[in-house]
């Protein structure tokens, strides 16, 4: 089971490291998905993740408090925003735009109801 573990959290932080580039694929989630399974399968990545510069924090964020800053909401806010509009303006099929309609209002109450951590931070990701 670790090993299965292990290879998922290095798919997750791939997927995290291609999101940092690709302004429609989010960083954060991966990034926490990685920490998770690292969690579960190596406590040396994990404690490694947990302590760099850029992800620390907001893992620790997530771990300690099971919410996020501020800013970092209004960022992914509005990304998902502009990912769903997106999607469906290039989607044609009007069920497959409602869906994704449905999805992204059902995204967004659950994030918005996620707890917001005052005080800066020295998260850089999206």
């Amino acid at each position: 089971m670790r090993i299965l573990f292990a290879l998922l959290g290095g798919l997750a932080l791939l997927l995290g490291l291609i999101g940092v580039f690709l302004p429609v694929m989010p960083t954060t989630p991966f990034v926490l998905l990685a920490a998770f399974f690292f969690s579960k399968s190596s406590p040396r990545i994990h404690a490694w993740l947990v302590n760099h510069p850029w992800c620390g924090p907001l893992i620790q964020d997530w771990q300690t408090h099971k919410g996020v800053r501020a800013h970092i909401r209004r960022r992914a806010l509005w990304m998902m925003a502009i990912s769903f509009c997106f999607s469906m303006y290039v989607i044609p099929l009007w069920q497959v735009r409602v869906g994704l309609g449905l999805v992204f209002l059902l995204v967004v109450i659950w994030f918005l109801r996620l707890p917001v951590i005052d005080g800066p931070s020295k998260v850089v990701l999206k």
